[in-house]
């Protein structure tokens, strides 16, 4: 029987067999946090129930990973080249930078966001030798987002590459619209191929996670964050890719298969299973007044037209792997899994609809858009500060660094800090900070009467991360006579 051993003080037996833990090396009197590993065989057969899977995956997430589990990568830089030896076994900026994944996701609970002093140096992992600086000239400096409701954000996005993917197959060449799920993308088409587009790469795959809108799935993510800010290589990408000039113990620290294929499919379905946000509504009738005027207020403003309170999924299940998952992160989907988003994993959960599919009130487009202009230095340093495009392309004569995908607001009272730096300390300022495509909706939030502009924060504020055993998606809060 399998069992793995975290920080917490209480471990949870699995009914599947798993392969031996790792040992500690010569000289290291101690044990690995992971007593063993799960198999994706085991997975797929079902021998791993749900609430086990689940379960392993908080213990991955929470564990404060050691050098006997392989955390570290003495000889390899955070995307997977190789290197000499030597790389230190923390570095605040170019990483490895953190113990567990609940260090930096943690607020304000586990799987959450980071305060400012959890901000990662996006792309410094990259470089060979590694850097202290803090410059963005060598790194995107970003604020941890939370990763509540991420399952259901992974399915839109799939459904919504499909979509754009079969409507762009049909088309002749030249420029047209595509539209899913009520979001217009713009392309080019010549010689049957996609060579330019907006909001999303020419690819048409939807990428829905990271502040760039550059990650496809709750698993590349976890797969690139495990190496990157932790050293924990995933066989899936390291042990199982030699045609690509990896290999078994990539890192040279002594290892094998850190992560197996099982381990990041259990890390990726808690992740995936965690509750969706809500509502926090206050008792008192003139704050409940003031918040469904500030909603409406939200509305007419323009910025639901990018901050789109309701997206719906065809699809209740979430199905792992991704297929649109690129080499070297899980895609066979010959070995998948899948739950009911609407009946499994924490609570809350996503609305049915009597269809089969499930509402998703994240309140984004999960599309591309310019944030910046040259409107003033605030806009420059809040919104506009990056000088590495992280993927994005050049577009409409601008570079890369000036689009992000739409933040999902769902979580937004409870996720200070603002901006993708996180330098920003207020909801009416992160408003007052946007530029470029939003540029109008921030100039009539800026023309409102103060009350008025209380109003759509006070709305805003009501959209938090509930309490896990919370079973609706809309409490009132007792302790609250306001909504801000």
């Amino acid at each position: 029987m399998r069992r793995i051993v975290a920080v917490i003080l209480f471990c949870v037996p699995l009914g599947a067999q798993a392969h031996e833990p790792h040992v500690c090396g010569p000289g290291i009197p101690d044990a690995p946090v992971l007593s063993g590993h799960l198999e994706q065989a085991d997975i797929v057969a079902g021998a791993v129930e749900f609430a086990e899977l689940f379960e392993a995956g908080r213990e991955l997430f929470v564990g404060q990973f050691n050098v006997c589990d392989g955390q570290g990568r003495p000889a390899a830089t955070g995307t997977g080249e190789k290197r000499a030896p030597g790389q230190p076994a923390f570095i605040r900026t170019s990483s490895p930078e953190a113990n567990s994944c609940h260090g930096c996701h943690a607020q304000p609970r586990s799987g959450g966001g980071g305060d400012f002093v959890a901000n990662v140096f996006v792309l410094a992992q990259a470089l060979d030798p590694v850097t202290d600086s803090t410059s963005s000239e060598f790194s995107n400096e970003r604020n941890t987002l939370g990763m509540f409701g991420s399952g259901a954000i992974d399915m839109l996005a799939r459904e919504m590459s499909t979509d754009l993917r079969a409507q762009a197959a049909a088309l002749a060449d030249g420029t047209h619209t595509l539209t899913t799920k009520g979001v217009d993308f713009e392309v080019t088409i010549a010689g049957g191929a996609v060579v330019d587009s907006r909001g999303v790469d020419t690819d048409l795959v939807v990428k829905p996670f990271h502040q760039a809108g550059v990650v496809i799935s709750v698993r590349e993510f976890t797969v690139n964050a495990y190496n990157h800010h932790h050293g924990m290589q995933a066989e899936e990408r390291f042990d199982l890719n030699p045609d690509k000039g990896w290999e078994e113990d990539f890192d040279e620290d002594g290892v094998r298969r850190e992560l197996t294929v099982g381990d990041v499919t259990a890390a990726t379905v808690f992740q995936a299973a965690l509750g969706v946000p809500g509502r926090v509504l206050p008792r008192q009738r003139a704050a409940r007044e003031a918040v469904r005027k500030g909603e409406a207020l939200f509305g007419e403003l323009g910025c639901a037209s990018c901050h789109r309170p309701t997206l719906k999924l065809r699809s209740r299940r979430y199905v792992e792997p991704n297929p649109f998952n690129p080499p070297g992160t899980f895609n066979d989907t010959s070995q998948s899994m899948s739950f009911d988003l609407t009946r499994e994993g924490e609570r809350p959960r996503l609305e049915r609809t009597r269809d089969g599919g499930a509402l998703v009130r994240a309140y984004t487009d999960l599309r591309r858009h310019n944030l910046c202009d040259a409107a003033g230095p605030d806009a420059i340093r809040f919104f506009c500060n990056e000088e590495l495009p992280q993927g994005r392309p050049a577009q409409d004569g601008l570079p890369g660094t000036e689009f992000f995908i739409t933040r999902k607001l769902w979580d937004v009272g409870s996720s200070a800090p603002y901006g993708h730096r996180g330098d920003i300390t207020t909801i009416a300022e992160a408003i007052m900070y946007h530029g470029g495509e939003a540029r109008a909706s921030r100039d009539r939030f800026v023309d409102l009467p103060s009350e008025d502009q209380k109003a759509v924060v006070r709305f805003l504020k009501t959209l938090q991360v509930l309490p896990a055993r919370g079973g609706v998606g809309v409490r009132d809060d007792s302790d609250s006579d306001s909504g801000g």
